[in-house]
């Protein structure tokens, strides 16, 4: 019985790389998106489903997100955002926060030890701990130099939030101008409030990808995804494997993007 169950499992692995090799031949490399952002959702459900508990769940979400910017950087994908906590999420129950915010510590440690992406936190980070924002912080500035692509770290994140944020610098940088509201009102222009967003400087997502089945973006980028393709799957996040990845790109890759059209 033991021959003909390792027969099965080395079938099953030819036919999915015969499979990936097929997704990948479908993706025209001129037609792959620049910058992926990523809601990694359901960690929690896939915990209640294996019969164990939510950190457990987020610990497996965690294992998989350098294997996930592995197959970002061999699909020459320039821009990764990671959502890894919500501003919502900062009202869970004391006991889980605290796990999650040490997750997160050591996910973005390891990402650190890599030194194969430059990490750039994305939140408002005076809602963390302070533990937790000095280390995403000094992530930055370690891998600043590194030659790779850029992660940006969602942490305490949220949509409205951060246009709040944007419209306060702004406000902020015109006040020590000297300039009025009045004068503030009749130049606004969108482009001023993008130049103090937390992605200041890179290009819009052309790619969101979320995971649980959930076909809502709950806030995230919504002032950058403005002209973004959207891919929901199915699967949990620690269950996304390459093939939905690829999935991904092609289905990204087949639409006619009309940007206002």
């Amino acid at each position: 019985m033991r021959p003909r169950q390792e027969s099965s499992v080395g079938l099953s692995d030819l036919v999915y790389g015969i499979y990936e090799r097929r997704l990948t031949q479908q993706i025209p490399p001129a037609r792959r998106p620049r910058h992926i952002g990523v809601i990694l959702d359901g960690n929690r459900r896939w915990a209640s489903v294996q019969g164990t508990t939510s950190s457990q769940g987020h610990r497996a979400g965690a294992a998989k997100i350098v294997e996930f910017l592995g197959w970002c950087d061999e699909a020459g994908v320039e821009v990764v955002t990671l959502w890894l906590l919500s501003t919502d999420n900062l009202n869970r129950p004391q006991a889980e926060l605290e796990a999650l915010m040490g997750i997160i510590e050591e996910t973005v440690s390891g990402l650190v030890e890599q030194a194969r992406w430059r990490l750039h936190p994305v939140g408002a980070l005076d809602l963390l701990p302070a533990n937790t924002a000095r280390m995403l912080k000094e992530a930055e500035e370690s891998t600043r130099d590194v030659q790779g692509s850029l992660v940006n770290v969602a942490v305490g994140y949220g949509g409205r939030r951060e246009v709040v944020d944007a419209v306060r610098s702004l406000l902020h940088e015109h006040a020590t101008q000297g300039t009025s509201l009045d004068d503030l009102a009749n130049l606004l222009e969108p482009e001023h409030i993008a130049e103090h967003l937390y992605t200041k400087g890179q290009p819009d997502p052309d790619l969101v990808i979320r995971t649980s089945g959930e076909q809502r973006l709950s806030g995230f980028l919504m002032w950058q995804s403005a002209h973004s393709e959207f891919y929901f799957c199915e699967a949990y996040w620690p269950d996304f494997r390459h093939v939905d990845f690829l999935r991904a790109l092609r289905n990204y890759a087949d639409r006619q993007r009309r940007f206002g059209g």
